[in-house]
């Protein structure tokens, strides 16, 4: 266990730092998540300082053969950092002068905790939005079989969660679908302006030391390089930034999961989800809860905290870096495990879940939402659309009235209602017809959902 090393910046001063004060300030427990990271960066900014001359090309293997056995240790458990060590990068430095000696030092040359931890972040981003990316592909993916599987099974669109019209459940699934194509847009955008390299910025001013932060760039696979070195190291906008796409992916998951569990009630009776996905009450032995789903919705609020913890932290910070700035971690690798964990149950979730279609089948058939259908109906007979809309409303009054279903109101009442009605009315009073007839761009008909699948394929 690394405990009591020397901390990197102690020399300056003339007593050791209050114990107190270095446990408040101590992040390692947080930040031994960038291990990986740290040491990617590290190995790239020695290689670079041997390559430029700055220290010889046997210090160079020695730091890196040093650092490949420091990750060893800390993958497998066998360095086990202490809260002492104040940080990940304490930790792994302390760690090479006990393997290596003096030179370890030399690995800071050019370098501040400034620049690393920067380095360290955008790695860390550029994995996450990775990882995030895949998660939301499968989970497309799971939204194509679905809409394929159901593309003619109807059911009922709502606005204002009052039942609107009948469409395909294929076409419902291709709505969510495009919501989190988007949101795969925005990580692909947001990677332009996570993929650009701090380091050798230093602190923030720069290095007197002939360093070529391009070559560091490149050996760590960034697109670019900073432009401005007190930018580089003073900013946290691509942590905001991943956190705001996360935040709209946990609310585009929480709208689904709404869905999912008001459709899997008994009052609405819509939907089955699989017994592996759901719980059941310690005291009352017929539920069926729909707990995954309601978790993902309540998770969306922690990462929305996040987000703005995140905005808090920044928006009064002078130039250049603050100590402030440590504080993005938690909110970070808790809004990136969140987010990659809820994508990825609620796909499974998704893949466990059945439209029950026998009942959708008997509720749209004679239900109040093909009353468009009429209304539609008398604006192809050349009447204005206000007009039909209110005959269309008084029968539909009539309906509630006499508790007859559209489609069970006899020819000679709809007559009465307009002398425009004709027998033909009864093939528009049916889900599949309503739905067959919609001829525009993107539609809920039936052909028009299996060209938004062949689309959706293409672009998986």
């Amino acid at each position: 266990m690394s405990n009591k090393k020397e901390l990197l910046w102690q020399s300056r001063f003339s007593e050791p730092f209050d114990r107190d004060a270095l446990r408040f300030s101590s992040s390692v427990h947080v930040d031994k998540a960038l291990f990986r990271e740290d040491i990617e960066g590290s190995t790239a900014h020695v290689t670079m300082l041997a390559e430029e001359g700055i220290i010889s090309e046997e210090e160079s293997g020695q730091i890196i053969r040093g650092l490949e056995e420091i990750g060893a240790e800390l993958e497998a458990g066998d360095l086990v950092p202490h809260w002492e060590d104040e940080d990940i990068h304490t930790v792994i430095e302390n760690r090479l002068k006990e393997k290596i000696g003096a030179a370890a030092g030399k690995i800071h040359s050019g370098r501040s905790r400034n620049d690393q931890v920067a380095t360290d972040t955008r790695l860390y981003l550029r994995r996450q939005i990775g990882t995030l990316g895949k998660a939301l592909q499968g989970l497309q993916k799971t939204l194509v079989s679905k809409a394929e599987t159901y593309r003619e099974t109807i059911i009922f669109g709502y606005t204002h969660l009052q039942r609107a019209q009948p469409i395909s459940a294929g076409h419902y699934y291709l709505a969510y679908f495009n919501m989190f194509r988007r949101d795969r847009d925005r990580l692909t955008d947001l990677l332009k302006r996570v993929n650009i390299s701090p380091l050798g910025a230093a602190a923030f001013a720069g290095s007197t030391l002939p360093l070529n932060p391009a070559r560091s760039a490149e050996l760590l696979d960034f697109d670019g390089v900073f432009s401005n070195s007190i930018d580089a190291v003073s900013d946290r906008d691509t942590v905001i930034e991943f956190i705001s796409v996360c935040s709209m992916v946990m609310m585009h998951l929480s709208r689904f999961a709404e869905d999912l569990i008001l459709w899997s009630s008994y009052e609405f009776g819509y939907l089955e989800i699989s017994d592996a996905f759901a719980t059941g009450s310690s005291l009352m032995p017929q539920k069926k809860n729909a707990d995954i789903a309601e978790l993902v919705r309540g998770k969306t609020g922690r990462v929305y905290g996040s987000l703005i913890t995140m905005l808090t932290i920044m928006k009064g910070l002078p130039l250049s870096y603050n100590r402030d700035m440590q504080e993005d971690k938690p909110p970070l690798f808790d809004t990136a495990e969140t987010t990659i964990e809820s994508v990825s149950i609620f796909g499974k979730l998704l893949e466990h879940t059945t439209l029950k279609e026998e009942r959708l089948a008997k509720l749209t058939a004679d239900d109040l939402s093909l009353a468009t259908e009429i209304a539609e109906y008398l604006v192809k007979k050349q009447l204005p659309f206000r007009d039909a809309h209110r005959v269309t409303g008084k029968i539909v009054s009539h309906s509630l009235m006499s508790g007859t279903a559209l489609p069970g109101i006899t020819l000679d009442v709809y007559k009465t209602f307009s002398e425009l009605f004709e027998s033909d009315i009864y093939a528009a009073l049916k889900p599949e017809a309503s739905i067959k007839a919609k001829k525009t761009h993107g539609s809920c008909s039936f052909d028009s959902v299996a060209i938004q699948l062949e689309e959706a394929k293409k672009l998986l």
